[in-house]
């Protein structure tokens, strides 16, 4: 049953498409190709066009800029890989989806299409690089190609920046081959750890993918949200040469498609699916675990170089929109709208606030959170916060986090971040017009209660809407006895490594395979 219905909505995106050639309709010419990039675990701010500190840092990132449009204030929905991938591709929320963890669906249980679906449907031959059990709900998925291994076969390596270029041409041969444009998602493997030349415990060693520019401890800015200190400013040198690795490798990319003849048929997408993996950004939902440079070149739509700074953007908007550049209808049951009119100019209404979410690490420890997000203020909401509980995540092991533990024996200032860090609030509140990094919790402060109330009523009518299962205990968030019954009820579904490992071995397809890149957010 599920199957025939999933089948007839395909065929209905086919039908549409055919249709509406045939009916010539005065809108855009439906581009011939899309080409998504993504980087792994990349903040914004590390983006020379999005207010890098560190001159020069991404050239070729900044040189798409300038092709098209950049949007500052765009989020992601999730700080973790997984979840956030899914939303990008499904269009919808993870407790719609159903993928709030690191657990992909069986197939059957999967009752909505998404971007691959939906393009093949189209017409489009699909195919993607890295990150394949990361971008759909299941295992194994049915690319026209996956994009793993070189011509010849061999596996690529996913650091190896120049190979990203060598892949792009691979897919757009494929895609020729079958008379078919192309619809090629290339998610680069940096700046996720491992950093360039880093090892164990933050030590530098040898590593044979080099980037173009290596960054040194002393020249590297120190985020406001960590702490200034040599052992934490060497483990940002190996995550800032890691984005100049990332950024070579869309060099490649955007090279490879310059050559083809084909960059003024190609929609190029390109973002990052969360903050950096070091404490307070990934595995979060403050305003640097979400910030995403989001970009958009559409060849005679977009103008060169221009920037949106009006509209906030969520990445579940994102299917609607390649939809609706791409000239196909749109499935029931999205939670995004297409931010298409803005590429072309155009303003929208109603894009003054973002809806964020977090389940669960790749651990599967369960910690829920919920935030929304104005261009002013931000506001979080941790149901799983009691003063004891210790939240895990991808950033507790790094050299970072160990040096901050260390600083806190002597530092009443990062011992307060730790704690925070470790245990959080129930509630937090932040200025991000003054304080982005979110170092001045203001919950508590009547100066800004009527910010905090208009942002807990915007978070409310966002769970109804939506059938967010969090919103009974949002609403009872002040009784502290119902929120521990309700994370009682919440650990009992917890699911641990060796569980997903388990569940892993029992379909090896859509596992990962000896050699392949680690896939999971820590």
């Amino acid at each position: 049953m599920l199957h025939t219905a999933r089948s007839a909505l395909l065929s209905l995106a086919v039908v549409f498409t055919l249709l509406r050639a045939a009916a010539g309709q005065g809108v855009e010419a439906a581009p011939n190709h899309l080409l998504i990039i993504t980087t792994d675990d990349m903040s914004c701010d590390s983006v020379g066009a999005f207010g890098s500190k560190l001159a020069g840092i991404t050239p070729h990132m900044d040189a798409l800029a300038a092709r098209g449009m950049r949007f500052a204030q765009a989020h992601v929905v999730v700080g973790n890989c997984m979840p956030s991938r899914n939303v990008m591709w499904s269009g919808r929320y993870p407790h719609h989806n159903g993928i709030e963890g690191f657990r992909s669906l069986p197939k059957e249980a999967v009752k909505y299409p998404v971007l691959g679906d939906l393009m093949k449907a189209g017409g489009w031959f699909t195919g993607i690089r890295g990150k394949v059990d990361h971008s759909t709900p299941y295992a194994p998925f049915p690319w026209d190609i996956v994009l793993d291994t070189d011509a010849a076969g061999g596996k690529v390596h996913p650091k190896d920046a120049p190979s990203y270029g060598a892949t792009l041409k691979q897919g757009m041969a494929a895609a020729k081959q079958a008379g078919k444009p192309f619809c090629l998602m290339l998610n680069v493997s940096d700046p996720h750890k491992p950093f360039y030349a880093e090892g164990k415990g933050g030590k530098t060693v040898p590593d044979e993918h080099v980037p173009s520019r290596v960054y040194t401890p002393e020249e590297v800015p120190v985020p406001g949200f960590l702490h200034d200190d040599p052992v934490i400013r060497k483990e940002l040198a190996h995550y800032y040469s890691s984005v100049r690795r990332a950024d070579d490798a869309v060099g490649a990319i955007l090279t490879a498609l310059k050559e083809s003849g084909e960059e003024e048929r190609t929609v190029i997408l390109f973002l990052s699916d969360h903050g950096m993996p070091l404490p307070f950004a990934k595995t979060q939902l403050y305003h640097h675990s979400s910030r995403t440079p989001l970009m958009v070149v559409w060849p005679g739509v977009t103008k060169p170089g221009s920037v949106d700074e009006a509209h906030l953007i969520s990445t579940v908007d994102l299917l609607p929109t390649l939809l609706e550049i791409t000239g196909q209808p749109l499935p029931e049951g999205l939670d995004g709208r297409s931010f298409a009119p803005l590429l072309k100019g155009e303003t929208q209404t109603g894009r003054d606030i973002v809806y964020k979410s977090y389940h669960e690490n790749s651990g599967g420890q369960i910690t829920p959170m919920r935030a929304v997000q104005t261009k002013d203020f931000l506001y979080l909401f941790n149901p799983w916060s009691n003063g004891t509980r210790v939240m895990g995540g991808a950033t507790v092991g790094t050299a970072t986090a160990s040096q901050m533990r260390v600083l806190a024996r002597t530092d009443e200032t990062v011992a307060a971040r730790m704690e925070l860090f470790d245990h959080r609030r129930p509630e937090e509140a932040y200025d991000v017009r003054y304080d982005a990094d979110a170092l001045t919790n203001l919950i508590d402060l009547p100066a800004h209660a009527a910010q905090v109330t208009a942002l807990e009523k915007a978070m409310e009518e966002i769970m109804i809407r939506t059938g967010d299962p969090l919103l009974e205990v949002f609403q009872k968030r002040h009784d502290s006895a119902f929120r521990e019954a309700f994370m009682e009820t919440v650990g009992k579904k917890t699911v641990t490594r060796q569980d997903r490992k388990k569940m892993k071995g029992s379909n090896k397809k859509g596992g990962r395979k000896k050699g392949q890149e680690k896939t999971d957010d820590e």
